[in-house]
């Protein structure tokens, strides 16, 4: 089989299992574990595929910059938003990622809601400014441009010093196997630090980022109360995730 035949095979293989397993490509093609390998690091080059340990899953495609990422299923976000934002009680304290879903949910917040909003991005914050019940805190640092969102020590720093009732989390990927990951080390470690701080932690996950993966991974199933997602409920993965015990609240 010709380079690119192995490259349009993975690529399909890909598409429909959601996975590639280096050594299963191996023995059914009748070539080197080697070879397999070389094609998947090629792919990975190219942003069409996320290398893992024995193989590869499919790229999110909110890796992109946050210009971009705002034209990428907003419906879907404006669903997710609307089933997270009714999960905020009235008096309680909310811990808001930063991200495009993030600010669909600030957005989705009703404009006379008595809360408290702890957030690390500024779009969020400003967002909130119309809102006169809402008492905003802004965690400062170093502002990641990719996803309009304050890192590094100084914001870790702040973000110990904060707790909620509720944490509403954006991730660029969400796998059974991989768990939920996005694609830079320091945003992932202040989601984590984020999460920990409120007493349940929903994920925000639009469908196109169902079954993918990013280089960095923010929590295990574990760590999280549930998953807010719009895809279909008949999705393999959103069913392997219910099987395993992750609510899934779908925003269909």
């Amino acid at each position: 089989m010709l380079a690119a035949e192995r490259r349009d095979h993975l690529l399909e293989l890909l598409a429909r299992e959601g996975k590639i397993v280096a050594k299963s490509v191996a023995t059914d093609l009748g070539i080197s574990e080697d070879s397999v390998r070389r094609d998947l690091r090629d792919l990975a080059a190219e942003g069409l595929c996320q290398r893992v340990y024995g193989g590869a899953l499919p790229v999110s495609p909110a890796v992109v910059d946050y210009a971009a990422r705002q034209a990428v299923t907003p419906d879907g976000k404006r669903k997710v938003a609307a089933v997270a934002a009714a999960l905020v009680r009235p008096g309680s304290a909310l811990i808001l990622d930063g991200g495009t879903t993030a600010l669909a949910v600030a957005r989705a917040l009703p404009q006379d809601l008595d809360c408290t909003v702890i957030t690390h991005s500024p779009t969020v914050a400003a967002a909130l400014l119309d809102h006169p019940r809402a008492e905003l805190f802004l965690l400062g640092g170093r502002v990641f441009k990719h996803s309009a969102v304050a890192c590094g020590a100084a914001a870790l720093e702040a973000a110990q010093n904060v707790s909620a009732d509720l944490c509403l989390l954006g991730v660029t990927g969400v796998h059974p196997d991989a768990g939920l990951t996005t694609g830079d080390a320091e945003e992932a470690a202040m989601k984590r630090a984020l999460a920990a701080r409120a007493a349940d932690t929903y994920v925000l996950a639009s469908s196109e980022k169902i079954g993918t993966a990013s280089r960095f991974r923010v929590l295990p199933w574990d760590g999280i109360s549930g998953l807010i997602t719009d895809a279909d409920p008949r999705h393999p993965v959103v069913g392997e995730l219910a099987a395993r015990g992750v609510e899934v609240l779908a925003a269909g």
